[in-house]
């Protein structure tokens, strides 16, 4: 089985895994209770405390331990939002964001506040000037993603953290996919999301930096954990386990980053080169190192993808979020491309077991299988009618 969906999820590495297997027998203990088994605990979880924030550059007590990257996207808008709203109830957003962070904007617009979704360039990327100008005297919140999860394009989060910091506005970026390949540092940045599941740690732990002296409304209540922002008792072996693998993917991040672009290069080359009237969707150069996304029209997407599965190959049509509904990709149609674009698109995500022999093996089956797939297409569409 060739897997190439690292974007969805990634595999758990042996050493985290290694590191998390004590925390859940004989190191048992509850964090917070005061005997041996508590505190030899409480201590596992102040050093992941500590790790996570030696990686990003931040204080110790700024970093929240959550169930997920979409938690933690959820309190850093609607607990930061809820707590500043005496300011002002405005929040800006870009149009490519993950669902977490669009379906969060939303839901806020029930509490009254106004929401300004940011049209992105037909790479995906946020204008700097298009932010300058969406901002309002009431702007409160902008929360803008580092990578998109679906075309990989990486938009210059420094910039665009400065214009908010230069209006005094709050400023969180989802880094979720961004984690194994830029660089993290919080250096100007008010909130910032991770989730385990995307740096070969375990799903179901993610964190929010949270920088000291934002205003924060407690999202879970019950006990006073995590500073008292989010109740419930820490789930230590997890936590452990992200730490880790944040630690783990930073000191190989190089590396990993140039073997994964000759990679992706082949890739993209090979399938526009032997697939006509297929395209790159994203920014070809400003892209995540290891992300694919191809539109190849006159053919639907789900097709694809269940004949790549029948031949050993895992791939998806973008956010693993949305996998089972048949509606056209967001991502895409923000690019200001049609529905025949969005439902044509495949997204192919290489991670640290992809090889050149399993490129080779894609790049073998792919046209053949959209050969097949054509014959029986009712539509003719060249992508010089989408100006590609």
């Amino acid at each position: 089985m060739i897997y190439l969906d690292y974007g969805a999820t990634t595999p758990v590495r042996k050493e985290v895994l290694e590191a998390m297997l004590p925390y859940f027998s004989d190191k048992f203990g509850n964090p917070g209770s005061m005997h041996q088994k508590g505190l030899e605990v409480k201590n596992a979880l102040d050093q992941a405390r500590h790790k996570v924030a030696e990686i990003i550059n931040c204080k110790a007590d700024e970093v929240i331990f959550t169930s997920s990257g979409t938690e933690s996207i959820n309190m850093a808008i609607k607990a930061v939002a809820r707590a500043v709203k005496a300011r002002g109830k405005h929040i800006i957003t870009s149009a490519v964001e993950h669902h977490a962070v669009l379906d969060s904007v939303n839901y806020m617009k029930e509490e009254g506040f106004d929401v300004t979704i940011l049209p992105v360039d037909r790479e995906g990327l946020v204008d700097p000037q298009e932010l300058r100008k969406a901002i309002r005297d009431d702007t409160i919140l902008i929360s803008i993603m580092y990578a998109n999860n679906e075309i990989g394009s990486i938009n210059d989060i420094r910039e665009l953290a400065k214009i908010a910091k230069e209006k005094s506005i709050l400023f969180h970026t989802d880094a979720c996919q961004a984690a194994s390949y830029c660089d993290i540092t919080v250096d100007n940045i008010d909130m910032l999301t991770l989730d385990g599941g995307k740096i070969y740690g375990p799903k179901g732990v993610g964190i929010l930096y949270i920088k000291e002296g934002t205003p924060m409304k407690k999202f879970l209540h019950g006990g006073s954990q995590e500073n008292n922002r989010r109740a419930g008792t820490e789930n230590v072996p997890y936590i452990v386990g992200f730490a880790k693998a944040l630690e783990l993917t930073q000191l190989d991040r190089k590396k990993e980053i140039m073997r994964l672009e000759h990679l992706r290069d082949k890739l993209i080359q090979g399938i526009l080169q032997t697939i006509p009237d297929s395209f790159l969707n994203g920014h070809p150069t400003q892209r995540l190192p290891n992300n694919v996304n191809i539109t190849i029209l006159n053919v639907e997407g789900e097709s694809v993808l269940l004949k790549l599965n029948e031949v050993g190959i895992c791939a998806s049509t973008g956010s693993a979020c949305n996998s089972k509904t048949l509606e056209a990709s967001h991502v895409i149609t923000a690019l200001n491309l049609p529905y025949e674009a969005a439902h044509g698109a495949i997204r192919l995500t290489l991670g640290k077991q992809t090889t050149e022999q399993e490129i080779n093996k894609v790049l073998e089956v792919l046209p053949s299988i959209v050969e097949d797939l054509r014959k029986i297409s009712p539509t003719n569409i060249k992508k010089e009618d989408m100006g590609r």
